[in-house]
């Protein structure tokens, strides 16, 4: 784990095009059909390519009998090292350090492999403390593998806590990440993006192939499994159905692009009103301040300035002034949001751009 510091990168929506015909909004989405079609028919040949390589019963997988030290009977679970090198394998990794490095910039830590620097806990430690907003009683480092083992413990149980694994049986352990297994590292990372709505995208459908070696009458024998680390989700991990707005973000950044120039266009010319303006749909609403007030100027009401935090402190005040802009757009007869407050404040531009897209319609005629 390297101390170094790391900035975030800025995202940089895809400039319009000089002399780009700005259509009505809905025109935008005229050739997506043939652009979604061919995703489809990639993710069908996908499938059957997954179909003929993975039979329905598990198969033998030859593996030196040397790089197992078994006793009779005994199980052990490594990933295929083919696994390790596919494409959405690796891209699912680089996005999950990534995500990590945003997260602990300001701590001047930076995550370089998954296996090496999550095992000991220490790193998962701050991570869990960044995304909770609360203080964990562990050493900051442990040098001995007993206290790395105890301080991962730790640091598992409270995660766990967090995640709802009260009962249920997680897919990782202390032993499964102290070990750098990195099928339970992934597991255990790719739950923590879901849960806390982490504003990334990960690769649908990520499968890693899993041999199971174990040693009887001391013979070694292995077989793989197909296992899945990621299913079909949205940005924030939960399985939806799939609307305009995935195919723009998925198929066409440049319509993308466009579309947000008009729902800018249309709340600044509200918003001058009162002498604001916006130009960036993730940051500048996250605080959830102009959603407050762009409520009360499309609604031709005032809203009191005790009912929300004109300049919140922390995400809690934010994600209540979200919630707050919420309840106004159900008392003007919109329906609820599908999405939380906390997807707005973690700048998920999916989230944003369909809350704003329901006051456009609404809206859009009101001087």
């Amino acid at each position: 784990m390297s101390t170094l510091n790391r900035p975030k990168s800025p995202h940089t929506p895809t400039a319009i095009k000089k002399g780009e015909k700005e259509d009505s909004f809905w025109d935008k989405f005229s050739t997506l059909g043939r652009k979604r079609g061919t995703r489809e028919v990639k993710k069908v040949q996908e499938e059957g390519k997954y179909a003929i390589d993975s039979p329905g019963s598990p198969s033998q997988y030859d593996i030196p009998p040397e790089d197992y030290a078994l006793r009779e009977h005994e199980q052990r679970a490594v990933i295929d090292p083919q696994s390790i090198s596919d494409p959405e394998v690796i891209k699912l990794q680089r996005i999950l350090v990534d995500w990590i490095n945003d997260e602990l910039a300001e701590q001047r830590i930076i995550v370089q492999h998954l296996e090496e620097d999550m095992y000991d806990g220490q790193v998962l430690h701050k991570l869990w403390e960044k995304l909770t907003g609360k203080k964990l009683d562990v050493p900051e480092v442990t040098q001995s593998e007993q206290g790395q083992h105890e301080k991962l413990n730790i640091v598992l149980k409270a995660v766990n806590h967090t995640l709802g694994f009260h009962q249920k049986i997680p897919k990782w352990s202390v032993a499964s990440v102290h070990s750098k297994n990195i099928v339970a590292i992934l597991h255990l990372l790719v739950a923590l993006v879901r849960h806390f709505r982490a504003p990334v995208r990960l690769p649908e459908n990520v499968f890693v192939t899993v041999v199971i070696a174990e040693k009887n009458a001391g013979v070694l024998n292995a077989q793989k499994f197909q296992e899945q680390i990621t299913s079909e989700y949205d940005d924030l991990g939960m399985r939806c159905e799939k609307d305009a707005f995935d195919t723009l973000i998925d198929c066409a950044p440049d319509k993308l692009a466009v579309v947000k120039k008009s729902l800018i266009t249309f709340v600044n010319k509200h918003l001058a009103k009162l002498n604001f303006e916006i130009s960036d749909l993730n940051t500048d609403f996250r605080d959830g301040v102009y959603l407050c007030l762009l409520m009360g100027l499309l609604g031709g009401f005032f809203v009191p300035l005790h009912e929300f935090h004109l300049t919140p402190q922390d995400v809690d005040q934010m994600v209540s002034n979200v919630a707050f802009a919420f309840d106004l757009m159900q008392d003007v007869g919109l329906p609820k949001p599908k999405a939380r407050p906390e997807d707005i404040v973690n700048m998920d531009l999916k989230s944003t751009l369909r809350v704003l897209y329901s006051l456009f319609t609404m809206f859009r005629d009101y001087a």
